[in-house]
């Protein structure tokens, strides 16, 4: 099997390679392709890849290219791991929200809107290329955020696509150690839109188990998400770590004021881990790699493609609790509602678990969710709508309007502001804003 990945260039794709490595008796890849259009960074990861690979004693070929035609033809998955803009527009995304006073951050808020609009058209491009090259059958498996915007704009276009965020499967690590089980024993009962989740159960062996976190491991948890124990027991569920954006806003946005951006932190742990990548004598993935972000992301996206590729064994990581459904595997993934969640328009895509096999996703049911949680995905389902809408059809009247519907947003004056300050930030990337700025 081919397996290619697009922006192989990216420091995450060792951990990508290691995870293929450690899994080689039941993904059976034979060439691993990176396409990247970055020559230079593109053969420092390459050679890593290669003696990731052997060291691990995989013999798998990688092979590294900017050709995209290339790069996809015969393969069998395609997954996108893009940065439209590089690191230097995530720093412009997290910055310029906050002379606002609104929060400076790449996949949500206006941060994320600016992503969004530079990422869609080439992801949308690339997408038609490899079904052009690769086939109908092509399996694309979107890492790019804004995970949901980007893979409800593949869907709408009728690509052959999933949608993959390392939120869930990191947290099933992370429970797992403090329950004291087995991280495949876990089945999370996770529920939302991408960086917008809530884990409403934690299944082990069919108790769930969340409730004794909640009481037990509370402390923990306010450490890790970054909000207080008593409002998750209040709740009686867990948020992403994402939802500090929403349910501490100010504090984030004053800390963000006052602290160095995630931006220059990754910058300098990026230049760090190519200088790595290129030693040659590092044959395993360092630990630095641990600070990248993206924890889990080979685990994650190594079950998946084994899925989507016909491999499925009854499991994957967010099945957990043993058990497959006729050879398909459980996965939290961003798949299309289709009803799943009947307050939502059925093409909106969340992020459920779903029984995942060589014809794609198909959400499980989920049960109830509260109004506290289902107003809020209805709001930011309505702004990812006339985001998609802006990415697509252009227009700074659509990026306002796109601005107002956002719940972190949502007053005209700061709504029209922001999006004069994003056009004019992004008109490089944004075909249709030169000449009006």
């Amino acid at each position: 099997m081919k397996l290619t990945v697009v922006g192989g260039g990216s420091t995450y794709t060792p951990e990508l390679v290691d995870g293929i490595a450690g899994r080689r008796t039941s993904l059976a890849v034979d060439e691993i392709a990176l396409v990247d259009p970055d020559v230079a960074r593109l053969e420092v990861v390459g050679g890593f890849a290669r003696r990731l690979l052997e060291h691990a004693g995989h013999p798998a070929v990688v092979t590294t290219t900017s050709d995209l035609e290339r790069g996809v033809d015969g393969a069998s998955a395609v997954l996108l791991q893009l940065r439209v803009g590089g690191q230097a527009a995530r720093a412009s995304d997290e910055a310029f929200p906050l002379a606002c006073d609104c929060v400076g951050q790449e996949t949500t808020g206006a941060g994320g809107l600016a992503k969004a609009l530079r990422t869609v058209p080439v992801v949308l491009d690339i997408a038609d290329r490899v079904r052009a090259v690769a086939g109908d059958d092509t399996w694309i498996v979107n890492f790019t955020n804004p995970v949901g915007i980007v893979t409800r704009a593949l869907l709408a276009a009728g690509h052959r696509a999933v949608g993959l965020c390392n939120v869930a499967i990191t947290f099933q690590r992370w429970t797992s150690a403090l329950l004291g089980v087995e991280p495949e024993s876990v089945r999370l009962e996770h529920v939302g839109l991408n960086h917008l989740t809530w884990e409403t159960g934690v299944f082990v062996d069919g108790v769930d188990r969340l409730p004794e976190l909640l009481a037990r491991h509370g402390d923990a948890l306010a450490e890790h998400i970054g909000l207080p124990a008593a409002l998750m027991r209040r709740l009686g569920m867990v948020p992403s770590y994402y939802l500090k954006y929403f349910y501490d806003h100010d504090e984030v946005v004053r800390k963000q004021k006052t602290e160095p951006s995630r931006a220059e932190v990754v910058a300098g742990v990026e230049k760090e881990l190519l200088d790595l990548y290129g030693d040659v004598r590092v044959v395993t993935k360092p630990d630095l790699l641990s600070q990248r972000g993206g924890a889990y992301y080979s685990e994650a996206a190594v079950q998946l493609v084994h899925a989507l590729t016909g491999g499925g064994s009854g499991g994957g990581f967010g099945g957990g609790g043993g058990g497959g459904f006729g050879g398909a595997e459980q996965h939290v993934v961003n798949v299309r509602n289709g009803g799943t969640l009947p307050f939502l328009p059925d093409d909106a895509v969340i992020e459920v678990p779903a029984v995942v096999d060589d014809k794609g996703a198909s959400p499980l049911p989920v049960p109830p969710v509260p109004p506290s949680v289902s107003g809020l995905i209805s709001h930011v389902t309505a702004y990812e709508h006339l985001a998609l809408d802006a990415a697509v059809h252009g227009g700074r009247d659509r990026v306002a309007d796109a601005l107002l519907a956002h719940p972190l947003i949502g007053q005209h004056a700061v709504a029209e502001r922001l999006a004069d300050e994003l056009v004019a930030r992004n008109a490089d990337f944004l075909p249709w804003a030169k000449g009006t700025v």
